[in-house]
């Protein structure tokens, strides 16, 4: 489903933690559950556009929804909701994510937080089966540089 550029935020089908809109998350489809006291959930239902060749929940949709439901506990730790960004993160697969129909729950924690860095783990299931757990380390930061900015600093490749 393709939203309207002025289509408002509160407006969509699928809630957001923040006001801002995450296009790439919400063009997943990914659902946000739960985002308080260094915990967090966010849950996707599986389509054949989330498959590899082999039929199965491709592992980027997999570690995709690791990254941000780590980063959602770190950033719930922060009363003004700091931005974070991934300085590592580590994933181990168990078992074959889903097929379409499915639907898989990401869980979050962060377990230490300094003044400037938030470490975290996070496990996604599908029903009553581990499919992956991550391990990520999160830099926090005073405000995100827009992407006007960044592609004034890199380049617009």
């Amino acid at each position: 489903m393709s939203l309207p550029e002025t289509q408002a935020p509160s407006a969509l089908p699928i809630s957001q933690p923040t006001p801002v809109l995450n296009p790439f998350l919400h063009d997943l489809g990914v659902e946000f559950l739960e985002m308080e006291n260094g915990h967090a959930r966010l849950a996707l239902d599986l389509s054949e556009r989330h498959m590899n060749s082999w039929q199965i929940a491709h592992g980027g949709v997999t570690m995709t929804m690791l990254d941000v439901v780590m980063a959602m506990a770190g950033r719930s730790l922060s009363s003004d909701l700091k931005g974070v960004v991934t300085v590592e993160m580590k994933t181990t697969f168990l078992q074959p994510g889903g097929v379409p129909g499915g639907r898989m729950e990401a869980r979050g924690k962060a377990f230490h937080r300094s003044t400037t860095m938030c470490f975290c783990e996070g496990e996604v299931w599908n029903g009553d089966k581990l499919i992956a757990k991550a391990m990520g380390t999160f830099k926090y930061l005073r405000r995100l540089k827009s992407g006007e900015n960044m592609k004034k600093l890199y380049g617009s490749d």
